[in-house]
């Protein structure tokens, strides 16, 4: 990270279309699998982002969902949407993207979670995600379903909930991708 480096923290009602658009399309040209639904998932909470030159070269958010554990449905700070441009990768932008995100989520929420890929498991375990070794569930339409293709992606982030990280853990249901 550059020293003029700066994360701008925002709601999504605060930000006016171009940053809007540049982020969606940052996030596009990050994943590969990135869907509409994706997208949606990105919207209605806060935003850290990070431009350089005027560019958008890094995204993060953390929106509000309810995860049921033990008997209890619980705040959640969940992290969407976190990506950095490829040739910035490296340099610290991912760090200071959720470095800014986390005390947020501390703050607010009775955890942290978030869906992580193989690739960046490392990344969140290293900044005290913990993965989560439970089975996963979704509260659907049709009733609370399974989700074992989530097993051993998920990461959550300790709040002022107790955790057994080893129980089951339901997600609310949006479309898409539940987790």
């Amino acid at each position: 990270m550059t020293p003029m480096t700066e994360v701008r923290i925002a709601h999504t009602a605060d930000l006016d279309a171009a940053t809007l658009k540049a982020a969606r399309t940052l996030l596009y040209d990050v994943f590969d699998d990135m869907t509409a639904e994706d997208w949606e998932h990105a919207l209605g909470g806060l935003h850290a982002l990070i431009h350089e030159d005027g560019v958008l070269t890094g995204h993060a958010c953390v929106v509000q969902r309810r995860l049921l554990h033990g008997g209890r449905a619980l705040r959640c700070g969940y992290v969407e949407g976190v990506g950095v441009r490829a040739d910035r990768r490296g340099h610290g932008l991912g760090a200071a993207l959720m470095g800014a995100l986390e005390p947020l989520v501390r703050r607010a929420y009775d955890l942290g979670a978030l869906g992580a890929s193989d690739e960046a498991a490392a990344f969140y375990s290293a900044r005290g995600w913990q993965l989560w070794r439970g089975r996963s569930w979704a509260f659907t339409p049709d009733g609370i379903r399974r989700t074992p293709d989530e097993d051993g992606c998920i990461y959550v982030f300790p709040g002022s909930a107790r955790l057994d990280l080893d129980a089951d853990l339901t997600c609310d249901w949006r479309e898409g991708d539940v987790w």
